[in-house]
Formats: C-alpha cells, structure tokens, sequence
C-alpha cells in the first residue's frame, strides 16, 4: 500500500489475511510515498513484487505511470491499484469503482435514481461513477471550490450513460431530500460522502437527513457525523469499511489470481478497527 499519509490503512491487515487464509507466504506493507514519488519508487522494484494498492496523493499520478489502462481506469481518470505483468510492464486498474458497486449492493437493493456526492477528488470519482453504474442519471457535486473538481465532473459527465451532472457549494441547500436535482424533478435517493468528518457540521447532517442511503467513505474514525446520524434513524448506511473489503478482495485476486475469501478479510479489518476504537 502505497500513499502519504498510509499509517492509518486497514489494507495490509485485509491483503495479510487473504493470504493467510488461502495458504499463500505472501507479504503486504504500507509504504509512504509522497506526491511525485512513485516513478522512483516503481523503478526501485524487482521481481519478486507482484502489485500495488494506492490511495491519496498517488492515484491520479499512477495513471501516467502505468504501461497499459483497463477501462475502468480510464473512466475514472486514476488507478488504485497497479498489476505487475511477468513481462515487466504496469497495469492500471481501478478497483473502487466495482468494489463501490458491490458495497452498494451489499447493503440495499432499492432502486438508485439521483445522488449527491460530497468532494471532488478520486474517491469522489470512483464512487460516482459506481452509483451511474447502478442507475442513477442525475448527480450534484458538492464542493468547496470548483475548479478543484474538474476532472471528477468531466468523468462523471463522460459515463456511458451520460447522466445529468451539476456542481454545487457544499454549503447550498438545493440538494436537500427534497430538492429537484435537474430535469426529472428527482428527490435524492443517495448522497456519497468523502469529505472529512470534520467537515460535516450539524447544518450538513441536518441537510442529509431525508435522504434514505448515506455511503460513507470513510472507515476510520467510525462512525462520522453523517454515519451516526443515518444509523439513529435506521436509514442504509454503506461503510468506508464496506468499501474497503470489496474493492481490496477484488486486488487480491488481481494479484493472485484466487477467489478472495471475502469474510476473513472482513473479520480481520473489522476486529483490527474495533482495537483502534474500543466502545
């Protein structure tokens, strides 16, 4: 796992107990790499090292770096995760966009129509592009400042089904449960958040509270305002957690080559963040 910061990351106790559980004597290390560094920390690797997982600041940088692109990464302009080739050469995958999918679904089967995301970087991206997978066709971006989501509206605006995308302040109440997103007069059926829990004030959660499925990006510190409030009031709650498993099972068996033994590497992040916030 590669990223700055990355101490925090649950990944290398999920990848540790993947391998554990099918047999394999593999290790996984988190690894600090600051932005601009992954050139260099790719060039030092041999052949004993079959792939990568990154998170911020590195997924955008890993997407010039990488030989050859998988369509998921192209639409979401990053790459999470770089498979190492027998013949030497880098491939650029994208497993958070699946693996959000798949987290989604997990949890609820209600149909998806219009969402608001809150952030404008590769998460935000990813997880967007995921709930266009599922169906949904009207997207407000809610962000700080514009010009720092360009390349996550320019994704969400390039999916196949050319949903209807729209930037916000995260401080407009427009979005709220209520509020027509764009044409089709939509309530919002999910917001996606991934932004800071710091940054979801009371007013924020009060502006969420209507809306019936919250995905979360965030697994630690857990709950965030957004969580705890959707938890109290039975709403669906999608983890950062939830994130985490499915699109770190869908790495392994990038790199392995195996079926993911998706429930040992849940209980072992579960167990490993419950140590870190004990009730």
């Amino acid at each position: 796992m590669l990223g700055d910061p990355v101490a925090h990351s649950l990944s290398p106790v999920l990848h540790r107990a993947g391998y554990a559980a099918v047999g394999l004597d593999w290790s996984y290390d988190a690894h600090r790499v600051p932005a601009g560094g992954l050139a260099g920390f790719l060039d030092g690797l041999d052949d004993a090292w079959r792939g990568l997982s990154l998170t911020m600041p590195l997924k955008r940088e890993a997407f010039d770096l990488a030989d050859r692109l998988t369509e998921r990464a192209r639409r979401a302009g990053g790459v999470n995760t770089v498979v190492l080739e027998d013949d030497g050469t880098r491939t650029g995958d994208n497993t958070d966009l699946p693996g959000a999918a798949a987290a989604i679904r997990e949890r609820t089967s209600a149909p998806l129509t219009s969402a608001v995301v809150l952030g404008g970087g590769a998460t935000a991206t990813s997880v967007g592009l995921a709930v266009a997978d599922l169906g949904v066709r009207t997207i407000a971006v809610a962000v700080r400042d514009e010009s720092r989501a360009a390349e996550t509206l320019a994704a969400l605006r390039g999916h196949p089904s050319a949903p209807e995308v729209r930037v916000t302040s995260l401080g407009d109440e427009q979005w709220t449960s209520g509020a027509d997103l764009g044409a089709g007069g939509s309530a919002v059926d999910v917001v996606v958040s991934t932004i800071p829990a710091a940054a979801q004030s009371p007013d924020l959660v009060a502006r969420c509270a209507g809306i019936p499925v919250v995905f979360e990006a965030l697994y630690d510190p857990w709950p965030t305002p957004l969580a705890a409030d959707a938890l109290a009031s039975g709403r669906v709650v999608v983890s950062g957690m939830d994130l985490l498993v499915h699109q770190a099972a869908l790495q392994f068996e990038l790199f392995t080559g195996r079926p993911a033994p998706v429930g040992a590497m849940r209980d072992a992040g579960e167990r490993a963040l419950a140590a870190r916030n004990p009730a």
